[in-house]
């Protein structure tokens, strides 16, 4: 397996599939770069599933035999050459793919036979994918008598012992405890050092932790896509919230220059709002002191992507029914 992989190592342009009447996936597009941890976020049943099967090859994309889409793992088409495009590829579907009455150990050698590895190779792809889930221990014992944390670490290892460029993650943290969830967040994040992933979910905190973009997806088509930290700044207000041991009446805080708005939380307490491109927090700093007014609090405010995810999904949401 090479070691140097293209800058683009995922390609998906125009995918679409239905089942029967329903229109699951409608004309997909996204890339994937080297090194980049990429999130497919949106709502139960948005289409997530059905595109990563698709990017994986386990689904045919409807408009395949039409040649009017394609994929291409690290440049080498999926549609075209199935066999040859998986091998860079690694996949854990929703429900891991585990043989329970096998031990770790053999199952993984089972997996990495499977994707081609000689058979002199795999002592040493086991030892390392074994490394990398934290499953060194747990090589001898049956897949399962494990707990289900780390049953997804054998899924993860399976489909990593490849060293494939591009790692397909379907929801890899659903039904685990808060410890568990910690742990494979890590992994995610560390593989993102070394491979490209993609990972689709509906947490927005896994987004927050583990992803550098995002793409948002909405009955089958993705709506929004950017960087993580752009994601958060997503129509967000300018201002702060301030807090004033001795505040002046609200009308002389709304007469300070640039500010446009004032909202009193609490009796010490304010919610500032200005222009985006003003910054009275100099000329509020300069009168706190001068006028007494002792400053306790001064935090930035700042959407979360909890306000940021509602607000696109909404509007979008509001787009279509306007069309209906």
């Amino acid at each position: 397996m090479p070691n140097i992989t293209p800058e683009i190592t995922l390609s998906a342009r125009n995918l679409t599939r239905r089942f029967g009447k329903l229109r699951a996936v409608h004309n997909v597009s996204l890339e994937l770069k080297r090194g980049e941890v990429l999130g497919l976020l949106g709502h139960n049943g948005a289409g997530k599933t059905t595109t990563l099967q698709m990017l994986t090859g386990c689904l045919l994309p409807d408009n395949a035999e039409k040649d009017e889409c394609s994929i291409e793992i690290c440049g080498i088409s999926l549609l075209r050459k199935p066999v040859l495009a998986k091998a860079h590829l690694g996949y854990l579907p929703e429900s891991p793919p585990l043989y329970r009455e096998l031990s770790v150990n053999d199952y993984l050698t089972f997996a990495a036979r499977l994707r081609g590895m000689k058979a002199a190779d795999v002592p040493v792809a086991l030892a390392q994918a074994l490394q990398r889930c934290g499953l060194e221990a747990a090589g001898k014992k049956i897949i399962g008598t494990l707990s289900r944390g780390y049953q997804q670490r054998v899924g993860i290892a399976q489909a990593i012992i490849h060293r494939p460029a591009v790692i397909v993650l379907d929801e890899p943290t659903v039904g685990l405890d808060p410890a568990q969830i910690r742990d494979i967040r890590s992994l995610i994040r560390e593989l993102g050092d070394s491979h490209s992933v993609i990972l689709s979910t509906h947490l927005l905190s896994e987004v927050e932790s583990v992803c550098d973009r995002v793409e948002i997806m909405q009955r089958g088509k993705l709506i929004y896509g950017d960087t993580s930290a752009h994601m958060q700044q997503h129509g967000s207000v300018s201002g702060f919230i301030i807090g004033l041991h001795n505040p002046p009446p609200m009308s002389v805080l709304e007469g300070i220059a640039g500010i446009s708005h004032v909202e009193q939380l609490s009796a010490t307490q304010f919610r500032v709002l200005h222009g985006a491109d003003q910054n009275p927090k100099a000329a509020l700093l300069t009168l706190a002191e001068q006028q007494g007014w002792q400053l306790e609090q001064l935090t930035p405010l700042q959407a979360t992507l909890e306000d940021v995810f509602v607000r696109i999904t909404d509007a979008e949401t509001a787009v279509m029914e306007e069309k209906q």
